[in-house]
């Protein structure tokens, strides 16, 4: 019997396919770009049919590369999470542009709902704030923008869900409309304690329940495919971040994760308690496994790698994200220059949707690399912010565990250790998202016993950076970020 893994990792910016050994071995990956529309400020979209036929693409050339469907034991998939698609049941099709979670146009509706006093119920329930992040509003917006979306509710053949149950329901023909508790957990319609949608949370939100998918563990059986041949079952599902810190091995309570990708986004395992922040940070579902739930307090900044690949495809700075390590190490600090990289708002702990971008202390002595490491500075000081924010709830970190493609920057790495004063720790396999997705698939799979036997046969060597700043430089660049923060 085959044993490998086939992962469909659905972010932002790409999709990729990715097959693994149940050793947690890499044999192969296929990747394509997916297009990013901004038809107006605050407003970002993707192209759901562009978003399945890219990774279709993908997955056939690893199955081709596996030597068949029949050597393919199973499909996990992780996925861009928040971003909503909404499609036709009998044909599958979509019915509008997907809205992506860094999309800003339902603030006013957010703004409405807690002007309305809604906001301290919802986060009671759900363990989330009323912000554009989260899917509810944005199914909310395309039922009252998108003619055809309204049609199709009103007939009772619309379809929503995010991006895992989108690509679900393509493997499956229409078979399965199906996601799991973690990434149902970010839609503001799932209360962290209930077993499925809440009916008072759908209407308030003006979602119609019998729209959404059902919602079943993180590993399991949630359908079958035959588009590449032999069946081969789909058996994990996870949001990207949860997938990353069951990757980065986080299955203890306490074990923090922070994965530099689009965004950053911080977890921390909370056990089998449910997380209460008072700090504005996220309670959400990690994974559940066996109708069991495990939770994670999160904090989530929207834009890190992004802000990279704006100052390369928009501003022209550098011509690869690779360069940034060096340029940062070309000048002795950042000449000055302050980075707020707020692009489409700030998230956790400022939760300010209406912030923007800025770089200040800018002076003729400032050079591409003064910018371009006061850029890669950020990430340290807004890691730092929701390092405060933990501790104040109560959930301190005692090692920062780091993945994604900006954690291959050894001078943001270090930059990190020194600016939270933590030891930082980092895989020598990045790709920490797609290796969660591959233990969950392994799991629901039957090729491990249970992720704690998955994290030790799939888990590779680390390393580790310690804090080495001096305190007079770590307070005045907190200093600096402080200022220029209270200006946006």
């Amino acid at each position: 019997m085959s044993e490998l893994i086939l992962v469909l990792d659905e972010g932002t910016t790409s999709t990729r396919a990715m097959l693994f050994t149940p050793a947690g071995e890499l044999l192969g990956a296929a990747q394509r770009e997916l297009t990013q529309h901004y038809p107006r400020p605050g407003w970002v979209e993707h192209d759901a049919g562009e978003i399945w036929d890219k990774t279709l693409a993908c997955a056939r050339e690893m199955v081709e590369a596996a030597g068949g469907a029949e050597c393919v034991a199973a499909i996990g998939i992780t996925n861009q999470r928040e971003t909503v698609v909404a499609w036709e049941r009998a044909t599958g099709e979509p019915l509008a542009r997907a809205i992506v979670w860094q999309d800003r146009r339902t603030a006013d509706f957010c703004g409405d709902l807690r002007e309305a006093g809604h906001e301290e119920a919802v986060r009671e329930a759900t363990g989330l704030l009323l912000d554009p992040y989260f899917s509810a509003t944005k199914m909310r917006w395309l039922l009252d923008h998108q003619p055809a979306v309204a049609e199709a509710a009103g007939a009772g053949r619309l379809a929503f869900g995010t991006v895992e149950s989108w690509l679900t329901f393509k493997l499956t023909e229409g078979a399965a409309h199906a996601t799991d508790a973690g990434n149902a957990s970010r839609t503001l319609l799932l209360p962290l304690d209930g077993a499925s949608w809440d009916d008072e949370l759908c209407a308030l939100f003006g979602v119609p329940r019998e729209t959404l998918p059902r919602v079943l563990d993180s590993a399991g059986r949630f359908g079958t495919t035959t588009l590449f041949g032999a069946p081969i079952v789909i058996t994990g599902l996870a949001g990207d971040q949860q997938a990353a810190t069951i990757g980065q091995g986080c299955l203890a309570p306490g074990d923090t994760k922070a994965t530099y990708g689009t965004g950053a986004f911080i977890l921390s395992n909370q056990g089998t308690a449910i997380p209460h922040s008072q700090h504005r940070l996220l309670g959400t579902v990690l994974y559940q496994l066996g109708g069991q739930r495990h939770y994670a307090l999160e904090g989530s900044v929207f834009v890190a790698g992004s802000f990279v690949k704006w100052l390369r495809d928009t501003l022209g700075f550098i011509e690869s994200a690779a360069e940034t390590e060096a340029l940062a190490r070309s000048v002795a600090d950042a000449g000055g220059v302050v980075v707020i990289p707020a692009l489409s708002g700030l998230g956790a702990p400022h939760w300010r949707p209406e912030a923007r971008g800025a770089i200040t202390g800018l002076s003729f002595a400032t050079t591409r690399a003064h910018i371009v490491r006061a850029a890669l500075g950020a990430m340290a000081h807004q890691t730092h912010d929701l390092a405060a924010a933990f501790a104040a709830d109560g959930a301190a970190w005692t090692v920062l565990k780091i993945d994604g493609g900006m954690a291959a920057n050894d001078w943001m790495a270090q930059d990190i250790a020194d600016i939270t004063r933590l030891p930082v720790v980092r895989p020598d396999f990045v790709e920490t998202t797609a290796l969660g997705a591959a233990m969950l698939a392994a799991v629901g799979a039957g090729l491990h016993t249970s992720l704690e036997d998955a994290a030790a046969a799939m888990i590779g060597g680390t390393k580790r950076f310690e804090p080495r700043m001096g305190e007079e430089e770590r307070q005045a660049r907190l200093g600096a970020w402080r200022g220029a923060l209270a200006a946006v």
